[in-house]
């Protein structure tokens, strides 16, 4: 999956052009999916800002190989960001790119 670009006016304020919105979409799209969604979740919420993929087969009750092919996806949309230690991958939230889905909701 490619990476969100920061693109979009807010989609309540005024219409979107149509490749506005195929860019929010395949955002929006990511994160429709429950397991990603409770990554995201975790990882935003870890205490120290980052969390280990070692920890999210326990945290969210999926194996390990799942875990990372959502963590591969959700990487690759610039919504999380990897760092290899050793053998593991610890993760990060873009909160950039997470501001563009975001913000493309905002009201006013």
């Amino acid at each position: 999956m490619k990476e969100i670009q920061p693109c979009c006016e807010p989609v309540l304020l005024e219409p979107i052009d149509p490749a506005e919105a195929e860019e929010l979409s395949r955002g929006f799209k990511l994160l429709a999916d429950p397991i990603r969604l409770r990554i995201l979740s975790l990882v935003a919420n870890a205490p120290s800002g980052e969390l280990c993929a070692c920890d999210l087969p326990a945290a969210i009750g999926r194996s390990q190989p799942t875990v990372s092919h959502h963590l591969s996806l959700l990487a690759e949309a610039g919504l999380l960001t990897r760092e290899q230690r050793g053998k593991w991958a610890w993760f990060r939230v873009e909160a950039e790119r997470i501001a563009v889905l975001r913000d493309a909701l905002a009201v006013g």
